[in-house]
């Protein structure tokens, strides 16, 4: 005869079984995860050189904005898969160690995510990368800080503007408290890096308060 115990062991191996997890790009649930092994694995880094320069700052891109990349931020960021926001992390870190190892950087970073108005959060429900931003600290071992950077402006969104609305859409959208920086160097963080005019106008803030040492990483980039 089954004891309780034995019952609750059954019925949480059934469990397991009905809500086994699957993976969100190729369906598969052997690993009952939101991402398998093979699907991650199918993620293609960039060069560790720089993808561009902001005033100075250099700007490194983890990936080019395709396939599963492509699907991994479109899906944290526009369908609630914030399970997604750690291989986003791991993805970025991966790739940041290899800048690191390259250009021999020893700083100790404040990691900033990119902000939301507090009104679009509201709508969403969440800032996708600080979920990221989260994730990546905690593999990384830096300090998270989204209190350097508020937006402060409502903006429009970006993919439908040109390069010159888009700097005109962000002009004073950001304020910056020094105040709150506790390491020497800034680790601006985004998903998607395409005219650069984000980074731009929150490096430009950053500056004008005097922060003069600032990276910016992004998780992709459109292929050039």
């Amino acid at each position: 005869m089954l004891g309780m115990k034995d019952i609750i062991a059954i019925f949480n191996k059934l469990l397991d079984f009905i809500y086994k997890k699957k993976c969100y790009f190729c369906g598969s649930s052997k690993e009952s995860v939101k991402m398998c092994t093979k699907c991650y694995d199918e993620l293609v880094f960039s060069s560790t050189s720089c993808n561009r320069l902001i005033d100075g700052v250099k700007v490194y891109s983890a990936g080019v904005y395709e396939k599963n990349l492509q699907k991994m931020i479109r899906g944290i960021k526009y369908h609630r898969q914030k399970e997604l926001g750690y291989y986003m992390a791991k993805f970025m870190w991966e790739y940041f160690k290899r800048v690191i190892e390259k250009e021999n950087i020893t700083d100790y970073f404040d990691v900033v995510p990119v902000p939301l108005h507090k009104k679009r959060e509201k709508k969403r429900g969440y800032n996708h990368m600080k979920i990221v931003a989260e994730q990546f600290c905690n593999l990384s071992g830096y300090n998270l800080n989204d209190e350097i950077i508020k937006r402060v402006k409502e903006t429009k969104p970006q993919y439908k503007l040109s390069f010159k609305q888009k700097q005109e859409n962000l002009r004073d959208a950001f304020r910056v408290d020094t105040t709150k920086i506790t390491s020497n160097t800034v680790l601006l963080i985004d998903d998607i890096c395409t005219s650069g005019s984000t980074f731009e106008s929150m490096i430009k803030v950053l500056k004008d308060k005097g922060v003069k040492k600032i990276i910016c990483l992004s998780a992709s980039s459109p292929e050039y």
